[in-house]
């Protein structure tokens, strides 16, 4: 028979070795519903996208002019050469008139081609020589381009041989409507976000994730393609995931 003393400390012993487990039981309550609300919190997210578009103007244009003389024999070339060179100055004079200065302007070197036509026999025939050369533009004055194309399309009336080509027209100021850009398309992915939310019963919360897709910049108008319009849409597209919350 264990003595009152024995018994004691027996006593003594086992409320400790409960306490232990029960302190243990709980600290494992705990961080496995810490576990279950971070889980929680993780999972509940909503994606949304948000768009912003921009209608601009074109700030840059290349714009080129082409033109040939044509000839039927070798002996032409001379005459050729002055008339191609005429040709050239006329266009110049159009250009200067129409306020483009020498740093816009850039002049190609003339060309020189010639084509034989033969027989079965390999007789010549017939036989073409044509010299031709092309004046281009590239400018930030995109507003001088219209005015001065027009111009440029009387020449053909004078029986001049012209390609009057069509301007290129692009837009590069997308980093100063960048920033503005951004924060209206995120703006929309939040109200966007809110609508799925109060669906939901839930509140959006903080930004978990972004991405940022491309800026793109393309002509505007439904009939408009490439890069001939002088008006412009530019349009980004951002995909933010959101924290929900009660």
């Amino acid at each position: 028979m264990k003595s009152s003393s024995e018994c004691g400390s027996c006593g003594r012993t086992s409320i400790l070795v409960a306490l232990i487990i029960s302190a243990g039981i709980a600290a494992c309550g705990y961080f496995a519903s810490q576990t279950l609300y971070n889980a929680k919190v993780a999972v509940n997210t909503a994606q949304a996208k948000g768009l912003a578009e921009r209608t601009v103007t074109a700030d840059q244009a290349n714009w080129s002019v082409g033109f040939t003389v044509p000839g039927k024999s070798k002996s032409e070339i001379p005459a050729l050469y002055k008339q191609a060179e005429s040709q050239q100055q006329q266009i110049l004079g159009i250009l200067k008139k129409a306020g483009f200065n020498d740093n816009e302007i850039r002049v190609e070197i003339l060309s020189y081609s010639m084509r034989e036509y033969r027989d079965e026999n390999q007789n010549l025939v017939d036989e073409t020589h044509r010299l031709g050369g092309s004046i281009s533009v590239s400018t930030s004055r995109v507003e001088l381009i219209d005015p001065a194309r027009a111009e440029v399309n009387k020449l053909l009336a004078q029986g001049l041989d012209i390609d009057n080509y069509s301007p290129k027209y692009n837009f590069t100021g997308i980093n100063e409507i960048k920033p503005k850009m951004l924060k209206e398309a995120a703006q929309n992915a939040r109200i966007a976000a809110s609508e799925f939310a109060q669906n939901a019963g839930a509140k959006v919360g903080k930004i978990r994730s972004a991405y940022q897709g491309g800026f793109s910049v393309e002509d505007a108008g439904p009939n408009s393609s490439g890069s001939s319009s002088i008006t412009k849409e530019v349009r980004v597209v951002t995909t933010i995931d959101f924290y929900l919350t009660d």
